[in-house]
């Protein structure tokens, strides 16, 4: 099997669910791949939640009972099969993995210099040491990109005193308004930035920013969805 993010020093490559979550991130390397080529038929699985009349919202968090409840074919139970395990093992892990269907997020265009929603690029903040994990099985995918090809907008001098001018409060408060509106945790790429696109069936454990953290965070973004395509996507 041909692994297109082994020569990638951002990036390393595990073939279990162990290593994923036992090897240590070191030096430049923030994001771990378990790389699989997952075989079943997840689209299958997408289309019949898809058709249900309780996907009205733009995210609809799919439980283990309703993947059960499907009719699917051998290829779809394969792959309900594969997600049910993912769940099952981030779970016995101690995380919180939530299956989820996809229309779009919501986006912050409240200011036309800085954006916070989830397709900008940024890292995750938490105050306890965690990370961040997820496996999209089906639609677009998220990139990640290497931390010197990109800059915290809050340190770009125009978008910098467009905030001061925002906060308009004490000089002593400006970096806590910075963090409490989450504006510290977006990034603008450089102009010869190139993102690395997660793919379909890798599950991922992506470096967040925590006080013990040992390595820069990893810099993300969601992918702007295919017209008409549901994402499904395992996260937590």
């Amino acid at each position: 099997m041909s692994n297109t993010f082994s020569h990638n020093s951002q990036i390393g490559t595990v073939s279990t669910f162990s290593d994923l979550v036992h090897t240590d991130f070191k030096g430049e390397m923030n994001a771990l791949c378990w790389y699989r080529d997952l075989d079943g038929d997840f689209k299958e699985i997408v289309t019949q939640l898809s058709l249900q009349e309780n996907i009205t919202q733009n995210i609809t968090e799919i439980y283990p009972e309703d993947l059960i409840a499907l009719q699917l074919s051998e290829k779809g139970n394969i792959a309900r099969e594969i997600i049910l395990n993912d769940l099952q093992l981030l779970t016995d892990f101690g995380a919180s993995p939530a299956l989820n269907l996809l229309k779009c997020y919501d986006r912050d265009d409240e200011f036309d210099f800085i954006s916070t929603d989830v397709y900008s690029f940024h890292v995750d903040r938490s105050p306890i040491a965690t990370d961040t994990f997820l496996c999209t099985y089906h639609g677009a995918a998220s990139d990640i990109i290497p931390n010197s090809q990109a800059e915290q907008k809050i340190l770009i001098p125009e978008i910098r005193a467009k905030l001061k001018q925002l906060h308009d409060g004490p000089t002593e408060e400006f970096e806590d308004f910075l963090k409490e509106n989450y504006f510290d945790l977006h990034y603008q790429l450089h102009a010869d930035a190139e993102p690395i696109n997660l793919g379909l069936g890798h599950l991922w454990r992506l470096a967040v920013d925590h006080p013990k953290q040992q390595v820069l965070p990893c810099i993300h973004r969601a992918p702007i969805e295919n017209d008409g395509e549901y994402r499904l996507l395992l996260i937590c």
